[in-house]
């Protein structure tokens, strides 16, 4: 391994289970501990943990930090009470997507905005402007915590549990809500319960102060969680159609191609991009980001040209792409003409193989229900 990654908190334990760890974005990750089908499986029908600490954590404090936060990211953080989050994009002067991320407000003062690892420098870039501007502070503090996802049917019942045994709130993880988040005591460090993921089903993502992470992990793994890896982070997340930023997102891509616009208020008046993006929506998209649905067993992947049937017409290329574990068929995202959608039929060059297909709306798999 090479030396200059970057470890979480967590690294050292993962060589005690023995996982597979490679490079991702300059960190040491997981890709799997035992195989990546059982790993999917095990969040799909019971809890499964991932050490997500990677991911950046920007803190923006101070009475501008409001304010920061919404010239900077495209949504909309003043219907945001205590508590609660919201998913948002950084985009940049063109409209292109800097990041996909998601904002916690914990009070009028004091937000945290995540952002995806190899985005981190480029969020806190984009914030510093806002900021100076407004007074508040921002801080990159992504060495404090660790950020550990629990996700499955079960998840919320197992961390109510491991919770209790730390003497924390009782109920904490089924007691918050998705897309809100808990501030709890931890000894004399604060821990937060926020109800967001990445995987389609319940659960609650966990940022934990760096020296309490072993002592949580370790929790959560003898109650019965299983310890997951970044690849079946992915298969699960493709099952559900969530972008991933450097596949489906990049600084070429708009709001409104991915199917993203939702996540952008044009009725504010000052923003980073919103002149572009109010132009490219009066414009309307000339691609657009759908899924597809393949024939056979033949696993798809990224960087595939995807044809009009029986022609040599390309109309798109698939982003992301697998064998689903679920539905035992191939799934891909793709950018398509914008001609295209539910319900067509494509083809896609699979290695020179013409392999039939029908574009869809994500998500593959229904979602799992929240209490």
């Amino acid at each position: 391994m090479d030396e200059a990654l970057r470890t979480t908190p967590l690294t050292e334990q993962h060589r005690f289970l023995e996982a597979k760890l490679g490079p991702f974005a300059g960190w040491s990750m997981p890709i799997r501990f035992t195989s990546t089908l059982a790993e999917h499986a095990a969040v799909r029908e019971d809890v499964g943990i991932f050490d997500v600490s990677h991911l950046g954590t920007i803190a923006v404090t101070g009475p501008g930090a409001e304010a920061a936060i919404a010239l900077t990211f495209t949504n909309d953080p003043t219907v945001l009470t205590d508590g609660s989050a919201q998913y948002t994009l950084c985009c940049d002067a063109s409209g292109g997507v800097v990041d996909d991320l998601i904002v916690y407000r914990l009070d009028t003062e004091r937000f945290l905005a995540i952002p995806n690892a190899a985005n981190t420098a480029a969020v806190l870039a984009a914030l510093r402007d806002p900021a100076a501007g407004t007074g508040a502070r921002v801080a990159d503090v992504t060495d404090r915590d660790a950020v550990i996802a629990v996700q499955g049917p079960r998840s919320l019942e197992l961390a109510d549990q491991v919770f209790a045994e730390l003497d924390a709130v009782p109920r904490v993880a089924s007691g918050t809500a998705p897309f809100a988040v808990t501030v709890v005591q931890h000894g004399d460090r604060e821990l937060l319960v926020c109800g967001t993921g990445y995987t389609g089903e319940r659960g609650v993502e966990l940022l934990v102060a760096a020296e309490d992470a072993v002592t949580v992990w370790t929790a959560l793994r003898e109650a019965g969680a299983t310890p997951c890896g970044l690849g079946a982070r992915d298969t699960l997340r493709l099952e559900m159609g969530y972008p991933l930023h450097g596949n489906e997102l990049s600084l070429d891509v708009l709001p409104t191609e991915a199917r993203l616009g939702w996540a952008v208020k044009l009725d504010r008046p000052e923003f980073r991009g919103r002149d572009a993006l109010l132009a490219a929506k009066e414009a309307g998209p000339r691609r657009c980001l759908w899924g597809i649905v393949a024939d056979g067993r033949r696993p798809v992947r990224a960087e595939l040209d995807v044809l009009r049937p029986g022609s040599d017409e390309v109309v798109g290329r698939t982003t992301s792409g697998t064998l689903s574990p679920t539905l035992k068929q191939p799934i891909a995202l793709a950018y398509l003409q914008g001609d295209l959608g539910p319900g067509d039929a494509v083809e896609l060059d699979v290695r020179g193989h013409r392999v039939h297909g029908r574009v869809t709306k994500p998500p593959f798999v229904e979602r799992r229900p929240s209490d």
